[in-house]
């Protein structure tokens, strides 16, 4: 299996800079993957379900050991699709842009609808555990700050640190990564090639 599903989480198109990063990475990947499968999605262009009531009543159904009412199981019906989707592809591609320190809504959106026991994340007596293993990720991550390490203002990036630790925990550990920061300082220009020329560095080795 070689399928990639690039996910585009900005609404900004061509003017995203994440968004352009990402396109490089995939460009390139298609390159070198000859007959490879590449799937692209818009978060802000998916109709992704709301995950609350009948949704959330069925999840926790689910945890309970009870049954679901019809309403449920049609509700839950859509989780399922959506899960059974994302577990298809074996490599993926971000494009993600930094809102408010985070990631857009609609990334966060996605991912509590495939974050789901028993279907991507799994427990034993040592606890939680991933059930994705052995996939890849590829992130495009974009800001208008720079947010270096031992920074004080380090501690404001929840967008990198929550999107890794959300991979992992459902088992994406194999992750790599180009950034785009500083989007709104001097400099970014060159600091955007850079992260273009490494997404596609990445994307012969990925």
């Amino acid at each position: 299996m070689n399928r990639l599903l690039y996910l585009k989480a900005s609404p900004r198109g061509s003017r995203s800079h994440s968004v352009a990063v990402a396109d490089a990475f995939v460009e390139q990947w298609k390159a070198v993957n000859p007959g490879a499968e590449v799937v692209v999605r818009n978060l802000f262009e998916m109709d992704l379900p709301p995950f609350d009531g009948d949704r959330i009543m069925a999840k926790y159904n689910i945890l309970h050991g009870r049954g679901h009412s019809l309403d449920e199981k049609q509700a839950w019906g859509e989780i399922e699709a959506i899960i059974n989707d994302f577990k298809s592809f074996d490599r993926y591609a971000f494009a993600v842009p930094m809102w408010n320190f985070s990631v857009p809504y609609r990334l966060k959106q996605y991912f509590d609808i495939l974050v789901q026991p028993g279907y991507t994340v799994g427990m034993n007596e040592k606890g939680y555990f991933g059930m994705l293993e052995g996939k890849k990720a590829f992130v495009a991550y974009s800001s208008g700050g720079i947010y270096p390490e031992g920074n004080p203002v380090e501690t404001w990036d929840y967008q990198s640190t929550w999107l890794r630790m959300i991979l992992g925990f459902i088992g994406i550990s194999d992750v790599v990564s180009a950034t785009t920061n500083g989007m709104l300082m001097e400099g970014r220009d060159a600091r955007r090639s850079d992260a273009i020329v490494r997404a596609a560095e990445l994307a012969r080795g990925f």
